[in-house]
């Protein structure tokens, strides 16, 4: 193992150093960095000229001047590791990069992680429900979302999303005839997914239509869109929802000591939910919700292995994963809390939902209104960066899986007599992965590159506008900085994907 990754990265860089050589050169001989400055009337022209060719080194050629940057990158010109330089303002690249790569990430990473979790979902269960009506539907969506540009997504997501929504928050009046509609939806989708006899169909959507329908007038008769709240009767009814599906999916529902357990785990959270609403109404830092989290994944697998029996370690992972859902919902119920708040602030003015920017200037208020104001500005960037990848994954993971169904081994497993939970998660679903472990460190790279556009709709002062501002300015630095940031997850991606691949399939070995 240690030979393979060794061997993989030795291989990396020097790919890399030749993707790097071939970047700064083109990006050098793209235009005159001094181009504004020859146009200037600026008494001192020659003088400001001059200095911004000794800045950036523009006397020297720029396929021997790459080799000037990659030494401040390597810390060989004597200002220390990984300088990568400065801009034609003379401002330090590292302190640009470090101001902008936190905003990136943050919205790829969440993007890229719904993206797939909603695309392995929606492609499994569509493969499962082969040649149906959900799975048409899926299907044209897919091609629907796959098709459209993602600046075009991203405006209609402006204006019909955000402006649109603000507005209706002025006066939230659900008409009756939107919920009709919504209820009649909601049924033909539910019924579609669900497979069953005409009959049970017809069951499935009167009883996805009705709860639409009392969900949507709930909602509207208690003010829900002003005052957005969960409740405790909501979360208990999420809590034990949770503790069910998940052990359906994780060990199947037959396992009680599993079921048992996600109950006890749904039971402790729906015990603690008073103490958490009023105990952390005070000042909390981000990094304590973190830390929470991780105290409640350990609790919650202790539950199960010391309730696990001799087989401790599914129970242990079904307990963990509910815990850690159930903490979530209530997490979400204590952000709601602030909405009012957070919507009443001087700075938003009753205009929630974020059209430009990563934050609200001057927005003061507890880690909780800071939470609801860093969603409401994620919100629509990431919902176009879903959009775009969750098609390519919905489309991937269904093919997989409708390849690995077809195994004789498959057939092999149904002949013994296992379950179909079983066939589907233990052995088909694991083996479909194996292709999509690629896919999604391809995908990383082109999350990136979609965000460069995203950023520049939604106004973000990430690494999409330092790599625009660079481009206009025929200006490397800031540029290689992009392209250093993004070629180094995406080694890194393919890497980890040689390495999921021998976890997924116990024949493939790397060495």
């Amino acid at each position: 193992m240690a030979t393979f990754v060794t061997r993989r990265l030795i291989a990396s860089i020097f790919i890399f150093l030749a993707a790097t050589y071939l970047m700064y050169n083109l990006v050098a001989l793209s235009g005159d960095p001094l181009a504004d400055l020859r146009d200037s009337t600026a008494p001192n022209k020659l003088q400001l000229i001059e200095a911004r060719t000794v800045l950036l080194n523009l006397d020297v050629p720029p396929f021997l001047r790459y080799f000037i940057w990659i030494g401040g990158v390597l810390g060989l010109r004597g200002t220390g590791f990984f300088d990568l330089g400065v801009t034609v303002q003379n401002q330090p690249v590292n302190v640009l990069l470090s101001q902008a790569i936190g905003s990136t990430l943050q919205l790829v990473t969440i993007a890229a992680v719904l993206a797939i979790i909603l695309g392995l979902v929606v492609g499994i269960t569509t493969a499962l429900r082969q040649y149906s009506g959900y799975d048409y539907g899926v299907t044209f969506l897919a091609f629907l979302f796959f098709s459209l540009p993602i600046f075009w997504v991203a405006v209609l997501l402006k204006q019909y999303v955000a402006i649109g929504f603000n507005d209706f928050l002025r006066d939230p009046q659900i008409a009756w005839w939107v919920i009709a509609i919504f209820a009649v939806v909601s049924g033909v989708i539910w019924a579609s997914v669900i497979p069953g006899a005409p009959r049970r169909k017809l069951l499935t959507f009167a009883i996805a239509a009705g709860s639409a329908a009392a969900v949507l007038t709930y909602m509207q008769l208690t003010d829900w869109f002003s005052y957005p709240h969960i409740g405790i009767v909501g979360v208990a009814i999420s809590a034990v929802g949770i503790a069910f599906g998940v052990t359906a999916i994780s060990t199947g529902l037959k396992r009680r000591t599993a079921l048992r357990a996600a109950l006890i785990v749904a039971g402790v959270g729906i015990a603690l939910y008073y103490p958490f609403m009023l105990g952390f109404s005070f000042y909390l830092a981000p990094w304590s919700i973190a830390l929470l989290a991780l105290v409640t994944i350990g609790v919650s697998f202790g539950i199960g292995w010391f309730t696990g029996g001799n087989d401790p370690a599914p129970v242990a992972r079904t307990a963990a994963i509910t815990g850690f859902l159930v903490a979530a919902v209530i997490a979400l119920d204590r952000y709601m809390s602030v909405w009012d708040d957070y919507t009443q602030s001087s700075r938003i003015n009753g205009r929630p939902i974020a059209t430009i920017g990563s934050q609200t200037p001057g927005l003061e208020g507890s880690v909780w209104v800071l939470g609801v104001d860093t969603f409401t500005h994620l919100l629509l960037p990431t919902i176009a960066l879903v959009l775009i990848s969750f098609a390519g994954y919905t489309r991937y993971s269904r093919a997989s899986l409708l390849e690995v169904m077809n195994q004789d081994y498959i057939r092999t497993a149904r002949a013994k007599g296992l379950t179909e939970r079983t066939v589907v998660m233990r052995h088909a679903f694991r083996n479909a992965l194996i292709p999509i472990a690629t896919i999604v460190a391809f995908d990383v790279g082109s999350i990136i590159g979609g965000a460069v556009i995203t950023e520049r709709v939604f106004g973000w002062t990430g690494m999409g506008a330092l790599f625009q501002n660079g481009l206009d300015k025929v200006d490397p630095n800031p540029v290689m900085a992009f392209f250093l940031v993004t070629g180094s997850l995406a080694i890194i991606f393919n890497l980890i994907a040689d390495l999921v691949y021998a976890g997924l399939d116990p024949r493939i070995r790397v060495a």
